[in-house]
């Protein structure tokens, strides 16, 4: 038998978050591609993405990233179209704190009633009555910004009291921001850019884990651009995996606290980004990959 087809070791073993009964596969899945060109609009196909989502949790997938600013709404309707009403430990974490423009650009969304607003249309498109995650967007595009967040996660702390949030995280935040966010409540969760060449989260990332509290890397394989490396080419050949693949596996050995949730919208790269978990990295080729860095951090 494969050790990896075990039930502790399948889609990169388990992860519990903190002070919760929750407990994921570390290999999820972000539901951002499953809209339109640009995150915006219906896709091509919605039947191809409703088959790609049951899929997905057919094979042991359980812990899917989303927001109701993906498309708008259209990625949290797919998801409750393919998967509703939801198996029992599927885990549906979703973030607030953008919006999208009429020319489907990202704007912020942190006044009181955009939070309000923005959890209630999480709600109902997703058909629940309580969301089980969610994450507070803010920062920039990709990098994060110094400055306090008390005030939109003040929102999100009086709708968990009112029920309609179990967990609160953080997404493209400081440690200074996490830290001021612990003293008002319990964070589960920081999303932040992080990959295999992007790494100034490396101190950070070892910081929650001594915390126990999930690190989950948006853009784990570059985001619309693609990371480009002849050191991850070269392990991927030795392998006989794709340099995807190789990006993925290194970010689960990373960190026990890592949660990978790749975003695609074709069955044939769900498959083989799921694959990923079962990769062994041995340590001279760690060691190839630690050398990879888009730029000194």
């Amino acid at each position: 038998m494969n050790p990896a087809s075990s039930d502790e070791t399948k889609l990169g073993g388990k992860f519990t978050f903190p002070g919760t009964p929750i407990t994921v596969h570390r290999m999820g899945y972000g539901a951002m591609q499953l809209a339109g060109p640009g995150v915006w609009g219906p896709p091509r196909d919605p039947g191809a993405a409703v088959a790609l989502l049951r899929e997905a949790v057919a094979a042991g997938v359980n812990h899917i990233d989303t927001s109701d600013f993906y498309g708008p709404h259209v990625t949290n309707q797919l998801i409750r179209e393919a998967l509703h009403p939801y198996p029992d430990d599927l885990v549906i974490v979703t973030k607030v704190g953008a919006r999208r423009g009429a020319d489907k650009s990202w704007i912020p969304a942190l006044s009181r009633q955009e939070l309000i607003d923005a959890v209630h249309a999480n709600l109902r498109n997703l058909g629940l009555d309580i969301l089980d995650v969610v994450n507070l967007r803010v920062g920039g595009i990709s990098e994060p910004s110094e400055g306090s967040i008390e005030k939109p996660l003040t929102v999100l702390v009086e709708l968990k009291r009112e029920g309609l949030i179990r967990h609160i995280g953080l997404s493209n935040v400081t440690p200074t921001q996490l830290t001021e966010a612990q003293k008002l409540t319990e964070i589960v969760c920081v999303q932040n850019f992080y990959n295999v060449a992007h790494r100034k989260d490396d101190g950070f990332i070892d910081d929650l884990a001594g915390q126990g509290v999930a690190y989950v890397p948006f853009f784990p394989l570059g985001g619309f651009n693609l990371l480009q490396s002849a050191e991850l080419d070269s392990v991927a050949e030795s392998l006989g995996a794709t340099p995807m693949q190789v990006a993925l596996a290194w970010l689960l050995h990373r960190s026990a606290n890592v949660l990978l949730i790749p975003g695609t919208s074709s069955v044939q790269h769900l498959r083989e980004n799921l694959r990923a978990a079962t990769l062994t990295l041995p340590a001279q080729t760690l060691t190839k990959l630690n050398r990879i860095h888009a730029e000194p951090d």
